[in-house]
């Protein structure tokens, strides 16, 4: 296993104490609270555990505001260092993990392996057994750890366990920004036409500050798929991280007219109570410049919005489209699934989505570490909270690992069969 040069990080009580202060702080003034969290109960037992974080060692500090932060059941609440590579698999190979087999002899079996990420460089593919990571053997519920900036060496095998192998998965380093932690960016959007007269868009992720340079590749996708004569179309959004303000671009393909895709809600409008008709309607923005205007409008007031489509017109696959999801499809990919569901818009097939909807901002907490926490909630145009719930598909069907090993996708091959029935 080849390391980067990211050092351990030690800290002294006193530097403990004055993160566990900021980490307190920062929920108390900013944590949107979804869930009914008494954050009195919360702070008293978080001070109450900060003694004995003080002295133990720095993964044990960690883990320990990370179980307190657990305890406020919100997605997008994550204490991280800016050098840290404990990731998920999908953060950092590109791939997404799921358990499968009878209790007691379940094994980690990949799903979702995106295109041109390192798993699948290495040659990875959907449906493979995971056997064991650097000579370790792993099996649920143990994550598999693969860090960035690492190179490591993973045993899998075929479904069935047959045909057993080692294969060298090389993780190229990415440092955490303002705006989020550190991860390996899938490609997104990719797209080709999948059979006759129907486009496939896989989306992994949405990406980009503000979604603009999405929106443009996006859009030229839709142009190809168009040009060679697709008047059906699959979104495949499954294992998809979430993202950006792109999503609502896709989100206005889906419908000719400018209509509401569903609303954020900041702490204070919450608290004070509001109607969905008396938020500010705000289409998402076209270009950059646009989205700086928007940006300046709303940022010395509350930040609780209608956001609604951009009104492209009709398209050829109106009637016709199907979104793929399941577990792992993550808060931006939400929000545009239910958006499609509630709207009648496409139908979703495959399993409930993750229910990971909250908007978030990070903030230092000192000594190179970061908390990242909600600040919003998201709720449909009918006004359904989605944190904690997910979206359900209106076809539920999973999928095969031994199938999956054979390149038999069943939620696609249902989701193709609905679009010619349609």
């Amino acid at each position: 296993m080849t390391k980067t040069n990211m050092t351990t990080t030690t800290l002294g009580p006193k530097q403990r104490t004055q993160i566990l202060a900021s980490v307190k702080k920062c929920i108390l003034k900013q944590h949107f609270n979804v869930g009914g969290v008494n954050y009195g109960e919360w702070a008293k037992r978080f001070d109450e555990r900060s003694p004995s974080l003080l002295g133990v060692d720095i993964e044990e500090f960690e883990d320990g505001v990370r179980k307190a932060l657990a305890e406020l059941g919100s997605s997008h609440t994550v204490f991280y260092h800016e050098q840290t590579n404990r990731l998920l698999p999908q953060h950092s190979i590109n791939a997404t993990v799921r358990a499968f087999g009878p209790a007691g002899q379940q094994r980690w079996h990949f799903l979702d392996v995106f295109e041109d990420g390192p798993a699948h460089l290495a040659g990875i593919k959907p449906g493979d057994m995971l056997v064991a990571v650097d000579g370790t053997p792993y099996a649920p519920p143990a994550m598999p750890p693969f860090r960035i900036g690492e190179t490591h060496k993973i045993a899998i095998s075929s479904a069935l366990g047959e045909n057993p192998r080692e294969i060298t998965v090389s993780i190229p380093f990415k440092k955490g920004t303002k705006d989020r932690p550190p991860i390996v960016e899938p490609k997104s959007p990719i797209h080709r036409v999948a059979a006759p007269k129907t486009g496939l868009l896989k989306i992994p992720f949405f990406p980009g500050p503000t979604g603009i340079s999405f929106a443009n590749a996006l859009d030229l996708a839709i142009r190809d798929l168009r040009s060679q004569g697709c008047d059906r179309l699959i979104i495949d959004l499954r294992g998809n991280i979430g993202g950006s303000l792109g999503f609502a671009r896709l989100a206005s393909y889906l419908c000719a007219g400018r209509i509401p895709i569903g609303h954020s809600l900041t702490p204070t409008r919450l608290r004070r109570g509001y109607t969905r008709d008396s938020l500010p309607r705000v289409p998402m923005p076209q270009t950059t410049r646009q989205f700086m205007f928007a940006l300046a409008r709303f940022a010395l007031r509350d930040k609780s919005v209608m956001l609604l489509t951009q009104g492209l017109g009709p398209q050829p696959f109106h009637g016709r489209v199907a979104i793929l999801v399941n577990e792992w499809t993550n808060s931006a990919a939400e929000m545009l699934a239910s958006f499609a569901s509630e709207n009648r818009l496409a139908t979703i097939v495959g399993t409930k989505t993750a229910g990971n909807v909250l908007g978030a901002v990070n903030q230092r907490v000192g000594a190179g570490y970061w908390l990242r926490v909600p600040v919003f909630g998201w709720y449909t145009s009918n006004g359904k909270c989605l944190e904690g719930q997910g979206v359900l598909p209106d076809l539920e069907m999973d999928v095969d690992p031994p199938a999956l090993n054979t390149a038999i996708d069943q939620q696609a091959r249902r989701a193709a069969e609905v679009l010619d029935a349609a």
